[in-house]
Formats: C-alpha cells, structure tokens, sequence
C-alpha cells in the first residue's frame, strides 16, 4: 500500500512496510533535493553511501538499525512533502512523514506501547491540568537543576531544554469567567489548543478581543489535545482516541456552519490533514474543511471588506516566522499580510524551521540537533533588532526563546495592540 491508512491490514505488515521504505527512500537516494531539510535525510544518504563504497549495494543493503536512526531523526516538520515533486497525484506517490510515521506505529504496536518517555509527552493535557493548578510549584521545578537532572534520567527530557510556561487561569476558565458581549454577529469556534490552554493563554485572550472587535460571537471549544504528540510517539490509538472526542464537539459546529479557528499551526494542520485520515467519515471531511487559521480566515474577512483596518498604534519592524505546519497547509503567508496592514509597521518574512516539533526538540538525544537546525532561524530572527519578532507556534519560540531571549509574539497578540486594546487576559 501506498497511502496512510491504518485500517488496511497492509498498513500493519512488517514485509510491505519494508517493501514500501525501501522504494520511497530509493527515490530520496536519487533525488537528494532535501538534503539540508533535517537531519534524517544527511543520515539516510551517509548510510546508502557507506554501503555502496563497500559494494554491498544502495537502499536494499539498510539495516533495520539505520532505517531506525532515519525515521527518528525526522521530526515530522512536512517541508519535504510540501516541496517534493513526487507526491501524489504523481504516480510515485511519495509521502515520506506519513511512511515514517506508519514506521513508528508498526514498531510501537510490535513493542507492545510507547516507552516511558513518549508516555509522558503525549498528554500534554494531564501535564496542562497539573501545571495550570499549580503554576509556580510546576514552573520552579522546570527550572530547578536537581529536578531536571531527575527529569531527564527519568523522563528522558533534556535538563537544558527551556520548557513551556504554565499559567493560571486557562484560557478555558478564563473564557468561561468572561462576560460575552450582547451581540448578534458570525459565530466563530476557537479551538484553544494545549499550548494556548494551559501556557500561552493571552494568545486566546487576543483572538478573542480582534474577532469580537470585528463583531464575531466567539465560542471558545477544547475537548483534548489534537493527538500530534501521540502520532510522535507511534501511538495511533491514541492519536484516534483524542481526534474523535475534537470530532464529537466540533461536528456539530461544522454541520451549523461555524468555522472553527485555530491558534496552532500543528493543531490545524492535524485537523485538516491528519482527522480525515484516521477517523474518516463525512464528519471528519466536514471539520477538516470548515477548519482554518484563524489568521487564514480574518484574512478572508479583509477580502470580504469586513475586517477592521482601522489600526490606530504602529508596530515598527517585525521579524515573522512562518512556521513549517503553517506552510504544508497552503495558505499562503496570511499572518504576514495581515500585519503588513497596519500603518507603521514593516514585516520581514523568515522561512526557516525551529526544528523543535512537539516532543521531538526536547528529548535528550535529539536537543542537540534541534539547536542545531533552528541556528538559521534563530540567526534570521535576530538579524537587524526587529521592534518584534512573530510566530503561529508557541513551541517553535522556545528555540528561538533560548537563543537570543525573546520570545516570539502570536500575530493576534500584535493585531490587538495595533487595535489599542488592553490586554483582558490577567495571571
């Protein structure tokens, strides 16, 4: 099979997963154009060319150690899909992130589960309730050394790794908390997101304040985490489990016509991309088409002539990260449009990856690297002291955070201080 489709039983078959790496990967052998994406790719070819100095052949002569090392080294940012020329509709095929994680999830279910480490980083929902209940306890332990030295030996979490903040209230009980406004304007559905919940939830505060700004009726709606964490870890049953509790709650929005906004590019793309594919059905395809970013979509607003642009304080010179989840879904670059509306203010486009992923850039043996790969970002970020630097993704700012000691602002929080609007959302 070439799709990514776990209900096929051939999808769970150890000799045509085999079959089916071995094809797509001699096709990365032949081509090379995504060499300097991540380190996967420079991993894969020094082992093809290794064995082929040797004389024991090219892709066919990988041993299941090596392919190992490639699939673990990816850290699922889709560039390579985005710009690969085989992809379908081409007869190819190729889809390298869904192969690798369909090699994550046979080796997974053959090891009987995930491994204590990617246990604990995929639900980041129990992390979440904990963290945001006792905020000050949770973050004082992310910042102790002894604890994270213990951290590390237990969890496998690197002890110089910069974690997310928790914060209190959520955005969720802050929502609920917040008197909503007499109006009978679009409705719109947020989707909060874990990082937005329980760490960034001022980037919640601020959709709220520029959708109603714009005579929205925000509904704010977050059932679990978007699962991307538990497709990190090889766990399609739980990468299911929580897609269908989002899909219970966001069905019916969907079949009213609400469209459902999200704060994350990761968690939008998993709804779009990833929903359909694992919980396929006329409800999944309906969700995956009313779901959008919410940037994406006030863009829509201004093409519509219906958004506000009547932006009162200028921003100066913003440094905008376009995150890799962001440009898979072929939106175009709406963040940066949007800020580019506001009088005053100077937007610089960055396409680099932060090389963090979800889980990925916090493991211990992979925090080396992530550094490594997000340099070009981090660099470019940097590069002239803008007034502000932006990005759609909160983990992607961690990186950059722990680089050079500014965290990147969501384009929301600066639309509404372009607004004048103080901020609602209080610790």
């Amino acid at each position: 099979m070439h799709g990514f489709d776990p209900r096929d039983p051939a999808f769970w078959d150890a000799g045509q997963l085999s079959a089916e790496l071995q094809r797509q990967l001699d096709v990365c052998h032949g081509c090379r154009m995504c060499f300097s994406y991540c380190p996967s790719f420079p991993a894969l070819f020094e082992a093809i060319d290794t064995h082929e100095k040797k004389g024991e052949g090219e892709t066919a002569a990988l041993t299941q150690a090596e392919i190992d090392r490639t699939v673990d080294l990816c850290f699922q940012c889709k560039l390579c899909y985005v710009k690969c020329p085989y992809t379908p509709p081409h007869e190819w095929r190729m889809d390298i992130p869904g192969l690798f994680l369909r090699q994550k999830a046979v080796r997974t279910r053959a090891r009987g589960g995930m491994p204590r480490q990617d246990r604990a980083l995929s639900d980041p929902d129990k992390l979440g309730r904990l963290g945001s209940a006792m905020p000050r306890l949770t973050n004082w332990t992310s910042q102790n050394r002894a604890a994270r030295a213990l951290m590390e030996s237990w969890l496998g979490i690197h002890r110089d790794r910069n974690l997310p903040i928790y914060r209190a209230p959520s955005f969720m009980n802050w929502f609920a908390q917040r008197p909503r406004p007499q109006t009978g304007g679009v409705r719109v559905a947020l989707f909060a997101t874990c990082s937005v919940n329980y760490n960034e939830p001022d980037i919640g505060g601020a959709a709220v304040q520029v959708l109603e700004k714009n005579g929205l009726v925000v509904e704010a709606v977050y059932e679990a985490c978007c699962g991307m964490p538990n497709l990190d870890g090889g766990d399609l049953d739980g990468a299911v489990r929580k897609l269908r509790a989002n899909l219970e709650t966001l069905a019916p929005l969907a079949r009213a016509g609400v469209p459902i906004l999200v704060l994350q590019a990761t968690c939008g793309y998993v709804l779009k991309v990833e929903l359909p594919k694992l919980v396929p059905g006329p409800d999944a395809e309906l969700v995956a088409a009313k779901t959008f970013d919410v940037c994406e979509w006030l863009w829509q607003l201004h093409l519509q002539k219906k958004l506000d642009t009547g932006f009162p304080q200028a921003q100066g010179k913003i440094a905008y990260h376009a995150p890799c989840h962001l440009r898979a879904q072929n939106v175009g670059y709406r963040s940066r449009d949007l800020l580019a509306l506001i009088p005053g203010t100077e937007v610089e486009l960055v396409e680099k990856c932060s090389a963090f992923d979800g889980t990925w850039g916090m493991k211990k043996e992979f925090y080396p690297l992530s550094k490594k790969y997000a340099k070009k970002l981090v660099t470019a970020l940097g590069d002239g002291e803008p007034a502000q630097i932006a990005s759609d993704c909160v983990l992607a700012g961690l990186n950059v955070a722990q680089a050079i000691g500014r965290a990147p602002r969501h384009p929301v929080q600066i639309m509404r201080d372009a607004y004048g609007m103080t901020p609602e959302w209080q610790a």
